[in-house]
């Protein structure tokens, strides 16, 4: 048994259900039924002069309901969950990956769970084929986050480059902070109450960071990126959490990546925060920034875990918010 099946076996034998991380870490044994139960697909838009894909990685299973919103109400939750005909038993959320191709480049917003994927998970590279992609066509990695489910696509089991001839970029705060993490900076995290699982969590993502360190790049928030995007940062999630505007003429959209996990639950209650929060507080505050700018500017969003496509608007709901999901005819 090599050490990454170790850290998943031992994670799972803990009974641990701490979305993103359970999903991400549960056993991942060889299944030629993942193959047949085909999750991959995708969905092509145009944007002004650039081509926009929606890929999918497949989705995660989060059964711990109770756990899902560390400072919600549970019988409130899950009375929202039934009002809005979803389970009540279960949250799932989808994992949306978006690709941008420019004149020039070809740029893949974060990598799906990658060596941490389960049956549910890991159809990325299926869904670029299916685009009409390749991995080595990929120019650009632009990271949002440093957790497993958006850069756990970026190497194979072996440590090899997935997409050989992509710069591949990150926050620097994020880059920092996960290469000197330790267990007391979640002490305002639901993850404080799993020591144990945050000590196998976070050498396996240094490895990763370490891995891809020679081809890494940092953001720069200050101004605009091959004439499409820009950057700024949201922090609570993670540290370092980076959310992109793709700018097209006069069509905006921006990639909020993390910044929220549920269109039901938590647009109507940002102050309930998340159970793979770093830091509740900071990230209950990002939230309501981010969803306000969304919704006084009447911007696109596009979110890796809403329901797929991931498309939609932001709307202010008394003191709270709403997601409108974008309604598409094919």
């Amino acid at each position: 048994m090599n050490r990454r099946d170790l850290l998943k076996k031992s994670l799972l034998a803990g009974g641990l259900s701490m979305v993103p991380f359970s999903s991400v870490f549960a056993e991942s044994k060889t299944n030629p039924e993942k193959f047949e139960n085909d999750l991959s697909g995708y969905k092509k838009i145009n944007w002004g002069e650039l081509e926009l894909f929606v890929l999918t990685d497949g989705y995660i299973h989060e059964t711990d309901v109770n756990s899902f919103a560390p400072r919600g109400n549970v019988s409130e939750l899950k009375s929202i969950l039934k009002d809005n005909f979803r389970s009540e038993d279960y949250i799932d959320m989808a994992m949306n990956i978006l690709l941008v191709k420019t004149k020039n480049k070809l740029i893949l917003f974060d990598t799906g769970l990658g060596i941490f994927s389960d049956e549910k998970s890991g159809f990325l590279l299926k869904s670029l084929q299916k685009a009409g992609f390749s991995a080595k066509d990929i120019t650009d990695v632009f990271i949002s986050h440093a957790h497993p489910d958006h850069i756990g696509g970026v190497v194979d089991k072996q440590n090899n480059f997935v997409f050989p001839n992509a710069a591949i970029f990150i926050s620097k705060i994020e880059y920092d902070f996960w290469m000197n993490a330790s267990i007391k900076d979640f002490n305002n995290s639901a993850l404080k109450s799993k020591p144990e699982m945050l000590g196998q969590i976070i050498p396996a993502l240094q490895n990763i960071l370490k891995t891809i360190k020679p081809r890494l790049k940092f953001y720069d928030l200050d101004n605009v990126f091959y004439d499409h995007f820009s950057f700024q940062l949201a922090p609570g999630h993670t540290p370092g959490l980076t959310v992109t505007t793709i700018s097209s003429g006069n069509e905006k959209l921006m990639y909020i990546a993390d910044l929220i996990h549920s269109d039901v639950l938590l647009f109507p209650h940002p102050e309930w925060g998340f159970s793979g929060d770093t830091d509740l507080d900071i990230a209950t505050a990002s939230r309501k920034k981010l969803l306000q700018q969304l919704a006084d500017n009447k911007i696109r969003a596009f979110a890796c875990h809403l329901p797929w496509p991931g498309l939609g608007f932001t709307k202010k709901q008394g003191i709270a918010f709403e997601w409108i999901p974008e309604g598409f005819m094919n």
